[in-house]
């Protein structure tokens, strides 16, 4: 069983420079299609209600419905781009849109309101993503952090997916302050790792296989273990920099410091255990 656990899928192509394809490019076939060719059995749907999408959330519920069993959608819940982003309300948004779509988990993307996790709107809304027992996945940089370790240790039933090695980078200078700050989150159980977004943590990202930033992969791997590491694309985001097939090959074949039984846990056996939660 092998799940991607990021990817995203559009009616309408939302990024700059615009594409000649714009109504077919971000369709969830053209994921499918890339999954069937590669052998990848199910991958989570991350909306994102950005432009040209506000009724992202919908689509995805639409692409869960008509194609079952291959597709899990995480809602775009008050994401940095909406217009309730840390407004009040925000725990009875998350209880609607849990009920409408049937979520096992939702997206939040952060911009730098450090001080929101413990506010009473934040304090709320994970309140209530722990009495739903959803997964919080979240997109958020190194000095997210401290935070971040505060918040899950208050909500150990929570599980926390961070996006693309949660903001490393690879071109950051000797002590490597901020690696260190997402590399003590170890400490705290719940906290997980999507090994995504090489392009994003390279120097260069059109350098496949990225080798400037597996050092921190075999990092993430020792502090984290594979029990808290699981694998995602990015797709179709991904493919301005890489194949989908290279987005799974750059764990699967490049890591080569990761035995097979732990691999296995990475590509697919950990999202499985923690959507059965």
């Amino acid at each position: 069983m092998i799940i991607d656990c990021h990817t995203h899928a559009w009616e309408y192509w939302p990024y700059q420079p615009s594409v000649p394809d714009h109504t077919s490019r971000g369709r969830v076939e053209q994921l499918l299609w890339e999954m069937d060719r590669i052998g990848v059995d199910q991958a989570v749907l991350v909306c994102a209600r950005i432009d040209h999408n506000p009724d992202n959330n919908d689509y995805g519920a639409e692409c869960v419905k008509k194609y079952p069993g291959r597709l899990i959608q995480f809602a775009d819940v008050d994401c940095s781009w909406t217009e309730t982003y840390h407004q009040s309300g925000a725990a009875d948004r998350l209880h609607k849109a849990a009920e409408k779509y049937q979520l096992k988990g939702y997206t939040h993307y952060l911009r730098n309101d450090y001080d929101w996790f413990e506010s009473d709107e934040g304090i709320k809304f994970f309140e209530k993503t722990a009495e739903l027992n959803l997964i919080s996945s979240l997109a958020l940089g190194s000095a997210w952090h401290p935070a971040l370790r505060q918040l899950a240790r208050r909500f150990p039933t929570i599980n926390f997916l961070c996006h693309h090695m949660a903001g490393a980078r690879a071109g950051e200078d000797p002590p490597n302050p901020n690696l260190q700050e997402i590399l003590k989150s170890a400490e705290v159980p719940n906290i997980y790792i999507k090994l995504s977004g090489f392009h994003y943590v390279s120097q260069m990202s059109w350098d496949f296989p990225y080798s400037d930033t597996l050092w921190i992969v075999r990092k993430l791997y020792q502090h984290y273990g594979p029990e808290r590491l699981c694998w995602a694309s990015d797709y179709p985001p991904v493919r301005l920099h890489m194949t989908y097939q290279q987005s799974l090959e750059v764990v699967r074949k490049h890591c080569t410091f990761i035995p097979e039984s732990d691999m296995e846990l990475i590509l697919g056996k950990n999202l499985q255990r923690l959507l059965k939660k």
